[in-house]
């Protein structure tokens, strides 16, 4: 099971959770986080069943995260009810996330400092992502592409979507929250896979959802420093000093920073020099 805090995971699966046999199976992989989906990847009639698998697994010494079901669906309050305390639960993606009173009121029925993930998927939820980004609790933002589309008829197309990508970086950082998650690619195609998480990085966002185990060494390879960005951030903090006691001017500062920061994410990806 990934340490990764979920402030810098790169690689998060969406599995189905009326689907229990794969569990074990998706927690030793390579994915930064493991979201069980008790909301659209679980067909109604098995959603019952799927929230006591779900549990059942938590409770055998088993961590993970939920995506439950929004606010305004009747299975939202279930979904609390039979998870919201439960041992395991490391955290909460909400779906169809339109608002900060839609966090608050799931923050409450959620053990104290449950971080949530607000997945926006709707232009409601786009116009108040600086202010859901805001509300305790959540701890990053994440795209929903596909109920967004609907909502709005935007196309795929990666300039059709650059604006809503750009709102969410520049939401987050209003709000001083970790970049956001983009959202998965459905093709089965690697290169399409690789080309979309670069995408994401040039846009600014960290991270990605997933809808298969094996996309995750792709997208933690595209979404981690490379050995040449750690080799140069090495560079730069050899010659300026950890602590920047041998910057020469405020021009040394930001390149400083910059490689501080990926020499931070190449520690904790385990990215060698």
């Amino acid at each position: 099971m990934s340490t990764i805090p979920p402030t810098i995971a790169r690689s998060w699966l969406l599995l189905p959770a009326d689907k229990s046999e794969r569990f074990d199976a998706a927690a030793d992989s390579e994915m930064d986080v493991v979201v069980l989906d008790v909301e659209d990847g679980c067909r109604q009639s098995e959603k019952e069943r799927a929230r006591r698998e779900v549990r059942q697994w938590l409770e055998a010494g088993n961590h993970a995260w939920v995506r439950i079901n929004d606010v305004r669906s009747p299975e939202w309050e279930k979904d609390l009810m039979a998870l919201g305390h439960c041992p395991g639960l490391d955290g909460v993606m909400l779906a169809k996330t339109e608002n900060p009173e839609h966090v608050s009121l799931t923050a409450a029925r959620l053990a104290p400092d449950t971080p949530i993930v607000a997945l926006v998927e709707s232009a409601d939820g786009l116009a108040a992502a600086t202010e859901i980004a805001k509300t305790d609790q959540v701890v990053r933002l994440a795209f929903g592409i596909g109920d967004y589309r609907r909502d709005t008829g935007i196309g795929s197309s990666q300039i059709a979507l650059a604006y809503t990508r750009s709102q969410f970086v520049v939401s987050s950082r209003v709000a001083r929250v970790a970049p956001p998650i983009d959202g998965p690619t459905i093709s089965n195609d690697t290169q399409v896979l690789m080309d979309a998480a670069e995408h994401a990085v040039e846009m600014g966002m960290t991270g990605k959802l997933c809808l298969r185990v094996d996309q995750a060494p792709y997208i933690n390879e595209v979404l981690s420093p490379s050995a040449a960005d750690v080799s140069w951030a090495g560079s730069v903090i050899d010659e300026l000093g950890p602590g920047g006691e041998r910057c020469r001017d405020g021009a040394d500062l930001p390149r400083l920073a910059r490689a501080q920061k990926i020499a931070h994410l190449a520690q904790a990806y385990a990215v060698v020099r």
